[in-house]
This record gives structure tokens, C-alpha cells and sequence, in this order.
């Protein structure tokens, strides 16, 4: 998937629902040993609760913590074959399950904010990177060059990092890209956070008519006081989960093919939407 898809394209629906897990814990300020630990236990508790893929919040892995990565990023962000992220690999391989895991991320000489995808086997399969990257992080961080579609058991998963949910056309590039749920980690903080995550994700998803999940963080980092309350809605827009403010813990919800099937009768958007490159303009000075 990239941002640039210009047209719809239907993907066939899944054959059976998909449980997803949105988690949400208080991550140790630049101490990835300790919050992969954290991952490697909530996706244990994920696969108890039947989840097939769990998401945890932006930049979990060190902590949303700005300064102590630009100061220190050998410690503080991961790169591909980091051991840190052994016991992650671990619980994914030995629950069956898929991880999308917040981190910063060192490539060659850039860092990114990225989303990892540890795969059921214990593979880093994926990664996207941030592509909106918020004001102060264009000081430390590369914005990503492309969007990222996953596929599991039949269901297209669109992933997204904190303020690209604020774009529209971020969880639109996923929808055009036949994503059936949009996928966020994130970052929303006490005060005008809640407000703009409770705006931004039901709107992504009825634009949309797809599923949309938040894994938030909880109490302090990097200077930011969290909200908590990652959620789930539905296609229509509407909650169908959603955790406390303030306190570790895991949420799941089952995209059902049927409920989007009924929803994209009912709410026909994206097939009336056609080739956007046809939805020209005409300006008109008056005065």
C-alpha cells in the first residue's frame, strides 16, 4: 500500500473473523530490555484472550522519550537483528501470534519511528515507518517513504503511526488499497489527546467503512501525560471496545466479514468514490 493509490480496489472480504488486540502498558524511559519484556508478556496475555494480532503503542519500546534517543540512540532505538527483541520473538513464535510493536528505529545513519511486525514464526517481516511525523520530530527523525499493508488470515490491515491518523488521507491511501481495518500505535496525551482520538479514529473508520484500532500509551513519557484509552471501532464508526485511562490493559475485538459486508452496503463510499484523478475543480474569481 502506498498514499498515492488513486482508485479503489476491492479485495475480496476474509472467510472468518480475526480477533485484534490493542494494548497499552507504561513503558520504562529508554530501557528496551524492560518493555520488550512487557510486549513478550501482554502478547502471551493477547493469545489467551484469542487474539491473532496484537498492536502496542508508538515508540513503546523505548518510551516516547525525544531526548534520550537523539542523545543516545544505540541504547535507546532497535535495529534489524537487535537481540533486544529476542523474548518478542519468542512469545510471537510461541503463541502463534503477530506483534505490531512501536520502536525508534536505526537505519544505516537515520532514525525512524517505526512499526515493527514481528510475524508468528518470530521474523521481523515488516516495518513501516512514520510518514507524518509531528512538528518537534523533524528534528530527530526520517519520515517514511511508503505506506504498509498487512495481510492476515484473508484481512488487509493498514498500519499507521499517532498523527498520521490526523490525515485523512493516510487511512484513505489504506482503504483504496483494499485494507478492511486501520491499525494505529500512538501517542495521545491527557487534555485535548482524548478529544482529537475520539474525532479522528471514528472518522477514519466510516470514511472509510473499515475497523480502526489505537494502542495508546499510559502515564508519563517522554514529558507527555497519556490518556490511555486505546479502542476499537467498527466500521460504522462506532466503539466497540475501549480500555481505562490509566492502568495496563489489553483489549480485543473481532472484525467480523459480515458486519463490513453490511456496513459497505449500507455506508457505499469508497465504490461510489470511482478515480479520484477525475475529481477535477473548477476556480472562479468573484469581485
Amino acid at each position: 500500500m502506498t498514499e498515492h493509490a488513486a482508485q479503489y480496489r476491492p479485495h475480496p472480504l476474509p472467510s472468518r473473523p480475526l480477533r485484534i488486540a490493542a494494548a497499552q502498558a507504561q513503558a520504562e524511559a529508554g530501557d528496551v530490555d524492560a518493555n520488550a519484556a512487557t510486549v513478550a508478556a501482554m502478547v502471551h496475555d493477547a493469545a489467551r484472550a484469542g487474539a491473532r494480532l496484537v498492536v502496542f503503542p508508538e515508540k513503546f519500546l523505548s518510551g516516547y522519550e525525544p531526548d534520550l534517543v537523539r542523545s543516545d540512540p544505540r541504547r535507546c532505538a532497535v535495529r534489524s537483528g537487535d537481540p533486544r527483541l529476542a523474548p518478542i520473538a519468542d512469545a510471537c513464535r510461541e503463541t502463534g501470534t503477530v506483534a505490531v510493536v512501536g520502536a525508534a528505529f536505526h537505519a544505516q545513519d537515520d532514525l525512524y519511528v517505526s512499526a515493527l511486525v514481528i510475524d508468528a514464526n518470530g521474523e521481523l517481516a515488516a516495518r513501516y515507518d512514520k510518514q507524518h511525523l509531528f512538528t518537534s520530530e523533524h528534528e530527530i527523525y526520517r519520515a517514511g517513504a511508503a505506506g504498509c499493508t498487512l495481510e492476515l488470515e484473508g484481512w488487509r490491515l493498514g498500519l499507521g503511526i499517532c498523527y498520521d491518523s490526523g490525515f485523512p488521507e493516510h487511512a484513505r491511501a489504506a482503504a483504496l488499497d483494499g485494507c478492511h481495518a486501520y491499525v494505529v500505535g500512538a501517542l495521545f496525551g491527557v487534555g485535548n489527546g482524548y478529544h482529537e482520538s475520539r474525532t479522528w479514529f471514528p472518522a477514519r473508520a466510516l470514511d472509510n467503512t473499515c475497523y480502526a484500532v489505537l494502542a495508546n500509551h499510559i502515564g508519563t513519557t517522554g514529558g507527555w501525560n497519556a490518556c490511555g484509552s486505546s479502542a476499537i471501532w467498527g466500521p460504522d464508526g462506532r466503539p466497540l471496545a475501549e480500555a481505562a485511562v490509566d492502568r495496563p490493559e489489553l483489549i480485543t475485538a473481532d472484525l467480523a466479514q459480515e458486519v463490513l459486508r453490511a456496513v459497505r452496503a449500507s455506508e457505499p463510499m469508497l465504490s461510489d468514490l470511482g478515480d479520484t484523478t477525475a475529481h477535477t475543480r473548477t476556480r472562479h474569481r468573484l469581485g
